[in-house]
């Protein structure tokens, strides 16, 4: 066997099966809370066989409920996410600082990460009015759109930056957003030299919103922390005077904060 063959054979620490009851989990969504069998084998190409013994594994460990024809997810899953946020202590103190900003600015706090394409809300502190757009945690947007996304992006180094930003599929949300690679490389850029993000209606019409980066204390970034507004009450000036500076406050004392 040649080295390139070795290289290109199957990966022994992958555990297809495992990765594959993953995605399964995944497959139920707004669209498809529930499903049976059939309707789960045809969403993640499977046989109806494989679709049945990944249904019933799930039913045991009580991830799954069925109603002898369906399936939907239980509230269990929920352990899944809350594994990750315990580890960041969003229960505790970094909810605390959000719903400070959110005092003092009378604006929506939120937090998210990258997950390929996306940002996924990780926290959000909301005020009423401001979006149609339901994002609860677990949430996602696209990363180019946001000021979140941006911020995530300039914390990347220059060879990842340039592989995700040839995957990035451009949408023109709104007259003002970027769906350009070199438009949208020369803002993440910006944001690496100002430390902060501002989108400007490029996501929602009538959305303003500013983030910037929280690192761990050993300079790794954990995630982005943004307020959102809208265009009528503050201006960009003002999410540069304002906001900011309050954002960067409450960033440092969450860094001090995490492991």
């Amino acid at each position: 066997m040649t080295e390139q063959s070795k290289q290109e054979g199957p990966d022994k620490d992958f555990l297809a099966t495992f990765a594959r009851g993953l995605e399964v989990i995944k497959s139920f969504d707004a669209q498809t809370p529930a499903m049976t069998l059939t309707e789960v084998a045809k969403k993640n190409d499977l046989s109806r066989a494989t679709a049945r013994r990944f249904m019933l594994t799930l039913q045991k460990l009580g991830y799954v409920s069925s109603d002898g024809k369906q399936f939907r997810l239980t509230a269990r899953v929920l352990d899944l996410g809350y594994s990750y946020l315990s580890t960041l202590d969003f229960g505790g103190v970094i909810t605390r600082y959000m719903e400070e900003v959110t005092h003092k600015l009378g604006e929506s706090c939120s937090a998210s990460v990258l997950d390929g394409p996306n940002i996924v809300y990780i926290a959000r502190i909301p005020v009423r009015g401001l979006m149609p757009i339901n994002l609860q945690v677990g949430a996602k947007l696209p990363a180019f759109a946001t000021s979140m996304g941006r911020v995530l992006m300039a914390a990347m180094s220059d060879e990842r930056l340039e592989e995700y930003l040839a995957q990035v599929e451009f949408v023109q949300l709104t007259p003002y957003t970027l769906t350009t690679v070199d438009a949208l490389r020369q803002e993440v850029h910006k944001v690496r030299t100002q430390g902060y993000a501002i989108n400007d209606q490029q996501l929602e019409l009538g959305l303003r919103s500013v983030a910037v980066p929280v690192y761990d204390r050993h300079r790794n970034i954990r995630f982005a922390l943004n307020v959102s507004s809208h265009v009528s009450k503050v201006s960009p000036e003002r999410l540069v005077s304002e906001f900011v500076p309050l954002l960067e406050e409450a960033a440092a004392r969450m860094t001090a904060a995490l492991p």
